[in-house]
Order: C-alpha cells, then structure tokens, then sequence
C-alpha cells in the first residue's frame, strides 16, 4: 500500500510493480465541496480517474482529506517546512463527505479516511479552529490544543455524514497527535470503522501505548508510516511488528518527504527499496 498526492497511468503501472493493493491520496476540501460559488467536477473527475485506475489494478483507493485549503499556512514544522495540515475539520468538512460519499455509493474500492492528523496547533499557527458538539454547535477549541475530546464529537459527525450516503462505506478515523495516539478512541461504539495511526521515528509514546493494545479489540490500520535511509533499522523493527499483530499499513510517500522514489524518477530511495520489497514478500 502507498500514499500519493497525485497519479498517472505510467506511475499506477509502477506502482502495481510494487505489489500494492491499495493507494491512499490525500485531497483538498477546498477544491472537492461544491458549493454556490464553486463547481468542483474537474477536480472530482480527477478523483474519479484515479479510483478507476486503480481498481483497473485490482487495488483500492482510501480517500485521504488531508487540507481544508491550499491558502493557510499552520505554522512551520520542526524540520523548517511550511505545514498547510489544519487540526480539526471545519463545518464544511461534514458537507464534504456527504457530498463524497454520495458520488462513490456503490464504489467498493472506494474507502474514507475522514481527517488526517488531528493535532495540537503549532505555536505559530494563527488561523483559529474550532471543536463541535454532537449536536453541531460549533465551540472554540480556548487551550489550541487537539485531544480525543476535541476530536471525538468531529469524528462522529464526519463518519455520519458519510454513513447518511453510504452505509456500508469502510470508514478509517486516525488518532490524535498527528494521527499517532488510538489510546481513546474516538468512535468506540461506531460499525465498519478502521483506526487508523501515522508512525514515524522519534515519537515519544511507545507503540504498546499509541495502537498496540487497541489493535487487540478494534481494527487498526497504519495509514502512514516512512523515513529515511538513517531510518531503516527503526523501519526494520516496526515493519516485523506490525506482522505480529497482523495490522496492514501504507507507506508514504509517492511524492513527498519522505520519498519512496527519487524526485522525477522511479528509482527506489533506500527506505524505498524496503518497502518495495515489503510489498513484494
């Protein structure tokens, strides 16, 4: 399995080289919700060309609402890099996937990942966000800070929204920290939901902690995982770990930090090669 921002034929045969049966690709609220101002059916076609051109390759594509906008800077990352992730879902979100989730009723391949990474605002984050209660009113969310409490009322508005179109829709919902935490979950009590972590070197709670011991009761699903070649003895120990607690997984990236595949090329990155032959075993 593999993310991926955007996609070509000749990438998707290349992919299928790998052994992956499932592509994840993040997408942008923005550009996707139709709305008085904006007809998005451009955009949704492209969409709509990827899930065809995956399914053609007998894989599924796992729909990945990644950013709210292309405009909103959320602060800058540790590593420098400007960071667009926003960390909640906004009111349009809940449109959004029912708008989704109504075009692909029926699509089997078709899977929804309902927020990326809820998380914490970085300390120069300034846009303002906001939490929601199980009856739509939206709060502010005063500390800037993402827990499951904050996120929980989202995630089962968002999974609602697409359970109204699509019941039978496979949902996934991440944790909080960047996706990492599943220790509360925030749909306990939801069918046909996924939990779903984004692991990466230099977390500070143990794995045991973050999605270990839920994956014993609920399923678990790593949507995001990936490094650097520094990192392939980390990679190494987490890929043999999610074999013993049978938990699949998608490793990122296609196309961005930290790459699969060498910028312009399909030439394996040694983290790349790894996961190639991950797929492939």
């Amino acid at each position: 399995m593999l993310a991926k921002a955007g996609i070509s034929e000749s990438e998707f045969d290349e992919i299928a080289k790998w052994g992956a049966n499932l592509v994840r690709i993040p997408f942008n609220q923005t550009w996707a919700l139709n709305t008085p101002e904006y007809d998005p059916e451009a955009y949704l076609a492209g969409l709509d060309e990827v899930i065809a051109m995956a399914a053609a390759r007998n894989a599924y594509t796992l729909l990945d609402l990644q950013w709210l906008d292309n405009a909103s800077p959320r602060g800058r990352l540790a590593n420098g890099r400007q960071n667009f992730v926003p960390p909640l879902p906004n009111a349009g979100s809940i449109e959004l996937w029912r708008q989704i989730a109504s075009r692909y009723r029926g699509e089997s391949a078709v899977l929804y990942d309902i927020f990326n990474e809820p998380h914490d605002a970085l300390p120069d984050d300034r846009v303002k966000f906001q939490g929601i209660r199980l009856d739509g009113t939206l709060v502010p969310v005063r500390r800037r800070r993402v827990t499951t409490a904050e996120w929980q009322p989202w995630a089962i508005r968002l999974v609602s929204a697409i359970r109204s179109e699509c019941p039978e829709a496979l949902i996934f919902v991440s944790g909080v920290d960047w996706g990492y935490d599943l220790e509360r979950l925030p749909c306990a009590d939801l069918d046909g939901v996924v939990y779903s972590s984004h692991i990466y070197p230099r977390k500070k709670k143990p794995w045991r902690s973050a999605f270990d011991e839920v994956s014993a009761r609920v399923p678990v699903f790593i949507a995001e995982w990936g490094g650097v070649e520094e990192d392939l003895p980390w990679g190494r120990k987490l890929a043999d770990h999610l074999d013993d607690l049978e938990v699949g997984w998608a490793a990122w990236s296609w196309s961005d930090h930290p790459h699969l595949v060498r910028p312009g090329s399909y030439e394996p990155t040694a983290f790349g090669s790894f996961v190639r032959d991950l797929l492939r075993s």
